[in-house]
């Protein structure tokens, strides 16, 4: 084995190869992470209690392409810039009081979600093969609805939060997941 050649002859999971990069490449990709997440926040249907936004999409995307350690860390990050007061979060909304609030359950569900669907994408459910990446994301997505349907049970009772929590978001995660395998083949060429 030549000195040029690297360790692993595995091939990398993401077209980022975040995994290989530098400590400092791999802190520039979580500011990057947050950002779109941030972004992707401020693109939403105000609902009644939970809006619909194109989070879920983000949080499956970042996992997906960084890996099921760096994505959860960068959700993380995120939520953590959301609690101490940064305008991340749904339509530009900050605060603490958010993760005890009607989306708290949604929102702790997101490095989960990032993280299950970045472990997937480890172990071949990647752009490479779209159909698992779809249901790989769409599996992110249902986790979301499934912890934070729970927490808003908690709340308001179990069917008014499937009927305002869960059930309106079904056919978004269907498409948000389309649409992030469709994202995941494009990058991967």
């Amino acid at each position: 084995m030549s000195v040029t050649q690297p360790l692993s002859s595995t091939p990398s999971f993401s077209p980022l190869r975040l995994q290989r990069r530098s400590l400092v490449r791999q802190a520039g990709a979580v500011v990057l992470g947050t950002l779109f997440l941030a972004l992707s926040s401020y693109v939403e249907v105000p609902m009644v209690p939970v809006p619909m936004t194109m989070q879920t999409l983000a949080v499956t995307l970042v996992g997906a392409l960084y890996g099921w350690r760096l994505g959860a860390i960068t959700i993380a990050a995120w939520l953590i810039q959301g609690a101490i007061g940064l305008p991340v979060l749904s339509g530009g909304a900050a605060g603490a009081h958010h993760f005890v609030g009607p989306t708290a359950g949604y929102l702790f569900a997101f490095p989960v979600a990032g993280a299950l669907v970045g472990w997937l994408a480890e172990r071949g459910w990647n752009g490479k093969r779209v159909v698992l990446a779809f249901v790989s994301m769409l599996a992110g997505n249902l986790v979301c609805l499934a912890v934070g349907g729970a927490w808003l049970a908690i709340m308001i009772g179990a069917e008014a939060a499937f009927m305002s929590g869960v059930a309106p978001f079904l056919v978004g995660a269907v498409l948000k997941s389309a649409l992030g395998a469709a994202a995941l083949k494009a990058l991967a060429r």
